[in-house]
């Protein structure tokens, strides 16, 4: 079987609030990726990751850091799911870490994430999602 192949998209940010600012930390997020990478890859899951600096997403708060990362996994059918649809609520608001669990997730635990809301479809209304 040929490896699963996930990638993370980091999209541009524009932060317009003065009373709020998150500094994300580029070089501990490229060692991150490095290193998950490599782990990944002894697991058969191929890691790749670039940037769309043309797709700007507006930040107003962390929630909106998370929709600036995408992780796409063809294979599991996320075209490009944001990191926050994923993982949910960040509990610690650490970039690196809620990186991890949405990787992992993706990786290991597809079927966990919840489909989008226009992918939804109950046959017959007993609420199991099929």
């Amino acid at each position: 079987m040929d490896n699963k192949e996930l990638t993370v998209v980091f999209y541009g940010r524009y932060n317009p609030r003065e009373d709020w600012n998150f500094q994300v930390d580029e070089g501990a997020i490229a060692d991150f990726l490095a290193g998950a990478q490599e782990e990944l890859a002894r697991c058969g899951v191929t890691l790749r990751h670039h940037e769309e600096p043309e797709m700007v997403i507006v930040i107003n708060g962390y929630g909106d850091i998370l929709n600036s990362i995408r992780l796409r996994s063809p294979r599991d059918g996320f075209v490009n799911l944001c990191l926050g649809h994923i993982i949910g609520t960040s509990p610690n608001r650490d970039l690196i870490e809620d990186l991890k669990r949405g990787i992992n997730r993706v990786a290991f635990a597809p079927e966990t994430i919840e489909p989008e809301d226009h992918n939804k479809k109950v046959c017959h209304n007993c609420g199991c999602g099929c």
